[in-house]
């Protein structure tokens, strides 16, 4: 049916409303439904099966998140996990299940369905718009979503929000200390302190977080190594000078970044490898490498890392 495939091609998602303005009704709803064509993303939204299908767990929270300020209307803001995911914030073991918004038009929190309804306080210098979508500024969603998480989780958002230059360390503590008073927000003080604009990536940032449970000194972030011409021959995620030793945090999706168009995936493990070894004869240094599994294993990781630092001491 043409009307169909012109609500497919026209946006990411569609609602009921729609559906009728092309002249369709509440059985071809169903139709298209039960054919597998569209999926129901929240009440009275629709997407093509396909496109929801290749989404991950972040990009079908924002397609609902989109769904439900159209549904809503004026008056709200997204906030907390849903606006920090719409910043492009990483985020680590954060519920996607809910939308969060903020209510501007005076009206009362609460929770509905998927969605929880937050208030407070928010000036015109809280609010901020990502391709037309209003959300709060990048760091008041950083600082509300470390609200909702864990210690660790939260470090991970603040590293991304300094990482992508979205605000400085001053501004963070800044706006940490606007809600310190609150309930639930004392676990914020160590990773407001801890946040590093040098971790690039949720797993560097949660490898930190293990060398500081596990009593290993803080390394640097973004340890570069130069050769005797003082050109740069590589960076390590971490690095400890005093001790020798340096650390690499190596995600499986680490090595796709560094692919160029039709370029060999094992080229470049390989210049991965050549670039390590350059790295410890200009150095002499020793080379620690952790992978998602060891940040499973805790203390087994911090006994490793450990010997590690005494050996290469």
């Amino acid at each position: 049916m043409e009307q169909l495939t012109t609500l497919t091609l026209s946006s990411d998602f569609w609602t009921r409303p729609d559906v009728l303005a092309v002249g369709l009704n509440d059985r071809d709803i169903v139709a298209a439904l039960r054919s597998g064509r569209w999926v129901r993303i929240r009440h009275g939204a629709y997407a093509a099966a396909d496109h929801w299908a290749g989404l991950d767990d972040i990009g079908r929270h924002r397609l609902r998140a989109r769904a439900v300020l159209r549904a809503t209307g004026e008056g709200v803001v997204l906030s907390h996990i849903s606006a920090a995911l719409e910043h492009g914030l990483a985020v680590w073991d954060a519920p996607l299940d809910r939308v969060h918004l903020t209510r501007l038009d005076g009206n009362s929190g609460g929770r509905m369905r998927d969605v929880t309804y937050h208030v407070g306080a928010v000036d015109d210098a809280d609010l901020a718009s990502v391709d037309g979508v209003p959300v709060v500024t990048p760091t008041r969603a950083a600082v509300e979503t470390g609200l909702l998480v864990s210690s660790e989780s939260a470090l991970v958002t603040f590293d991304s929000l300094l990482h992508q230059g979205l605000d400085d360390h001053d501004g963070l503590r800044r706006r940490f200390e606007s809600v310190s008073s609150w309930p639930g927000s004392r676990h914020l003080h160590i990773p407001t302190r801890m946040a590093d604009a040098g971790s690039a990536s949720a797993g560097e940032s949660r490898g930190r977080w293990l060398f500081r449970v596990g009593g290993i000194p803080a390394p640097v972030t973004q340890f570069a190594v130069h050769d005797r011409d003082g050109v740069l021959v590589g960076t390590c995620d971490w690095g400890w000078p005093a001790y020798g030793l340096l650390g690499e945090f190596d995600g499986r999706i680490k090595y796709g970044r560094l692919l160029l168009p039709r370029q060999d995936p094992g080229a470049v493990v390989f210049a991965e490898k050549r670039r390590e070894d350059a790295i410890r004869e200009l150095t002499g240094m020793g080379m620690i490498r952790l992978v998602w599994d060891d940040l499973q294993r805790p203390r087994a990781t911090v006994r490793r890392v450990e010997a590690m630092l005494r050996t290469a001491a």
